[in-house]
């Protein structure tokens, strides 16, 4: 599992929210805005691997989803700093890169001319890249049984829901300070699309989670998503669901069928990250959004 730092191995997972409900794309650029649009968040943002790279520290894409969403709604003011590995500290303070170079903080580009933020964080703030790695390592030779969800919920308590809940107040002090830098900006946190198969057990080994801890995983994500949709609407932000579209090309699917490689991309892309189609159904679901 360690084919790149661990800071472009941040995962991020994802969950179909109920009741979400998005526009139909005809309909999505009506009252997108078209000023300065300043894009936040974390390696799924960045696009690590997916061609073209334009900032090697921050391992960022000009064909990620906020590039996509800019020449969408006709934005010619795009300023992503999302950056690989990012956490929610990373948004509200300066830390480093991929290469180890000095990153501001990424709230830093919201002005007060600012027309549209777009938030994609949270993955890093619960440690999920450490999570696949471990629930990976846990399966490889063993398919059956739950080891991950064993080591999880060790003692009568799931540390990872206890991690997603105590990332919800981060988040929302992440749209805070975007909503007291830019008070009109339109403010879209984005979910993350899905990885492991909305139903079923998985594909291991090419995947190698053990067959029952694949529901756990994904009920993981859904959990994640839940709280970033409510954390959005508490705080007067939208929220894009990513993973609704992206049911039926998660890891398990075909070279040219999926969004998400997995632990060995045949798509450039990072390691259970999105691809270029990945990318591109994160920005429909944003701008559908807008």
């Amino acid at each position: 599992m360690n084919l790149v730092p661990p800071r472009l191995r941040a995962l991020a997972v994802t969950v179909v929210v109920t009741g979400t409900v998005l526009a139909t794309p005809g309909a999505a650029h009506a009252a997108a805005p078209t000023g300065r649009y300043v894009a936040l968040g974390d390696s799924y943002t960045s696009a690590p691997l997916v061609p073209d790279q334009v900032d090697l520290n921050c391992a960022r894409s000009d064909r990620n989803y906020p590039s996509l969403v800019a020449r969408a709604i006709g934005s010619a003011a795009l300023v992503d700093v999302s950056c690989g590995g990012a956490t929610t500290g990373d948004i509200l303070n300066p830390g480093a890169g991929n290469l180890g170079l000095a990153v501001p903080a990424q709230i830093a580009a919201v002005t007060a001319a600012t027309a549209l933020v777009t938030i994609g964080i949270g993955g890093n703030d619960i440690g999920f890249s450490g999570i696949v790695s471990a629930c990976a390592q846990d399966g490889v030779g063993n398919p059956s049984g739950t080891p991950c969800k064993d080591r999880y919920t060790a003692g009568g308590s799931d540390q990872l829901q206890a991690r997603i809940a105590a990332t919800a107040p981060k988040i929302a002090a992440v749209i805070q300070a975007v909503r007291a830098k830019a008070p009109n900006a339109q403010v879209v946190v984005v979910g993350y699309p899905a990885i492991v198969p909305d139903s079923g057990y998985g594909c291991w080994p090419t995947v190698p989670f053990a067959f029952g801890d694949v529901p756990y995983l994904r009920g993981v994500t859904k959990s994640l998503n839940s709280m970033l949709a409510r954390t959005a609407a508490a705080n007067g932000a939208r929220y894009a669901d990513a993973y609704t579209p992206s049911i039926g090309h998660d890891v398990c699917r075909g070279k040219s069928v999926r969004w998400v490689e997995g632990s060995v991309p045949e798509n450039p892309a990072a390691p259970f990250h999105p691809n270029a189609d990945g990318e591109r159904g994160m920005a429909d679901a944003v701008t559908a959004r807008l």
